[in-house]
């Protein structure tokens, strides 16, 4: 991405951008060193009257322009950096990573901008959800190659495995060709007295193409032993209430978790995600109300902030000073699952080479991090996982490998995340705190959430009975003094042209969702796609009810 952005020459070829075409870059890590405040940063490279952009911009990614750089977290300098990029409206945009340390909130607000643009756009990441949303094209580096599927990323994993199947069968061909030939040129020196040196030069060609042959690189060998069987009650909350100062984190919260469940935690950044789990583990106080933790309790924790990594340590020390993983009088093993294991063997389950065993922690990449703390958590028996926000910088492998062994785990999990497409393979309750103290639970994943949530807000938006009118009681007439009703303002006159045009389309939409869900084998079939359709179903119903009220209203104004 950064050759496609002009900031790394390639060795080889030509960068060919078009006469008069701008190309904008969002980069992970952004350097924003030189300026004072957020939106100092993301107003650089526009002029003064341009500058309103940001402010626009800001509105939507929910991010104050104001906020000093020096304190602003993670997620508001990359709130900066997107903000940048699209109030600079390049012709092209390369985004790198872009969800990272987003809330749901303002991924969704993005994934509107992105598919409501005409502006052309690149983006890595391994938001599934995101990415199956919003592209058309997909490019897959592998080992060095670029190949290009002219589908989005939701034929992305079918397409993988067919590729590599026929790349197996190749090799499979491959060590059959060089058996045969290395048979033959052992074999067949006794019958001749000269070889034929064409064909030892040609299997010595195989051999070096098959050695040249770069293997696949494996997914981590990630494993979680769920140690003693805790008490059927896990966590019992009543009456949790938690202020700080003016902000309410939650209000009169009932909770009861039991062994097994999987319970995901959204709502947007700073609502208190964490301080209500740390509630629920018992390593904050509430104000009010009581929670009682269940018996056998083994609990791992994966916190968001990757606090518990030493930045200054080395890979090997970090695991090795570990009290959980120390084995006594032995500096080059680790204790794995109440097994000693040799660090640098433990270190390539998790996919690190061995020159990076020396290497200090603050080195590593996101990703590295994140599977570097799954490392350590995995190392010892749990039967309760706390999970705040693992999905950060894993790799789509990586994230379906965490999936899995999530779902084999006979123990608890209690998860943070906004990445919704895992949040709906793992999750069975989730629990929505949308602040001012308000935390609702709901059954099952995201989906889920957002179709009971769709549901309830349909239900209390259906009118009340009103009760008829005496036929005795006359209407009182107006006076006749009174002014007449004013007529359509500017941006009511084009909202009453334009409403015909959204009301077919959401018709239509409804129309095709509805021929989707007649399918009796959906369900059965492909259930996830089926709890997605019907939550668009139920979404566009609702948008259409108040897009032909609205339209009813405007009419009649425009008429009085």
């Amino acid at each position: 991405m950064k050759v496609m952005a002009g900031l790394v020459e390639p060795d080889r070829g030509t960068r060919i951008v078009p006469s008069g075409t701008r190309v904008g870059y969002m980069e992970q890590e952004p350097d924003l060193s030189a300026f004072e405040t957020l939106g100092d940063f993301a107003a650089s490279m526009l002029a003064e009257d341009e500058k309103y952009r940001v402010e626009m911009v800001a509105e939507g990614l929910k991010f104050r322009p104001d906020a000093p750089v020096a304190t602003a977290s993670g997620g508001e300098r990359r709130r900066a950096a997107l903000a940048k990029l699209l109030a600079e409206a390049p012709e092209l945009m390369l985004l790198d990573e872009p969800t990272n340390h987003l809330d749901i909130q303002a991924i969704g607000w993005l994934e509107e901008e992105l598919r409501d643009t005409r502006t052309a756009y690149v983006l890595i990441s391994h938001d599934r959800a995101f990415l199956r949303h919003l592209t058309r094209a997909t490019l897959w580096i592998d080992r060095g190659q670029v190949r290009r599927l002219e589908r989005g990323f939701e034929g992305f994993e079918d397409w993988r495995e067919q590729v590599w199947a026929e790349e197996d069968e190749a090799r499979h061909k491959l060590d059959r060709k060089i058996k045969a030939e290395a048979k033959w040129a052992v074999e067949g020196i006794s019958a001749r007295r000269k070889r034929n040196q064409g064909r030892v030069r040609a299997l010595a060609d195989l051999r070096a193409e098959r050695a040249g042959q770069i293997r696949r690189q494996g997914t981590a060998a990630m494993e979680l032993d769920s140690g003693t069987t805790s008490g059927k009650r896990v966590i019992e909350a009543t009456g949790l209430e938690k202020r700080f100062g003016d902000k309410t984190i939650v209000s009169d919260f009932d909770l009861r978790v039991l062994r097994g469940d999987r319970v995901a935690f959204v709502g947007p950044n700073g609502v208190g995600k964490t301080t209500l789990l740390k509630m629920l583990t018992g390593e904050i106080a509430p104000d009010a109300g009581t929670v009682k933790l269940g018996t056998n309790l083994e609990m791992a924790v994966f916190d968001q902030a990757r606090a518990t990594l030493d930045f200054n340590m080395t890979l090997w020390d970090g695991l090795v000073n570990d009290p959980d993983m120390r084995v006594s009088g032995r500096s080059d093993q680790v204790m794995v699952r109440g097994v000693p294991k040799h660090v640098v063997a433990y270190l390539k389950d998790f996919l690190f080479d061995e020159s990076q065993a020396r290497a200090p922690i603050g080195s590593l990449s996101g990703g590295e991090r994140a599977r570097l703390l799954l490392a350590r958590i995995m190392a010892r028996p749990s039967n309760l996982l706390i999970l705040d926000e693992p999905t950060n910088d894993l790799d789509v492998e990586t994230l379906d490998l965490l999936q899995d062994i999530l779902g084999e785990y006979d123990g608890t999990v209690l998860l943070v995340s906004h990445d919704r497409d895992f949040i709906d393979r793992v999750a069975t309750t989730t629990i929505a705190m949308e602040g001012d103290g308000r935390a609702t639970v709901y059954a099952g994943g995201w989906t889920d959430y957002q179709t009971q949530r769709a549901l309830s807000a349909a239900e209390a938006a259906k009118p009340a009975d009103k009760p008829a009118a005496k036929k005795s009681d006359p209407a009182p007439e107006a006076p006749k003094d009174a002014p007449k009703k004013a007529g359509l303002s500017f941006t009511e006159k084009h909202r009453l042209e334009a409403l015909p045009g959204v009301i077919e389309k959401l018709e239509f939409e409804i129309g095709k969702l509805t021929e989707l869900l007649a399918d009796p084998g959906l369900f059965t079939r492909e259930p996830v796609k089926f709890q997605k359709a019907s939550a668009m179903l139920i979404e566009r119903q609702g948008s259409l009810a108040k897009a032909e009220e609205e339209w009813l209203a405007l009419e009649e104004k425009a008429a009085g």
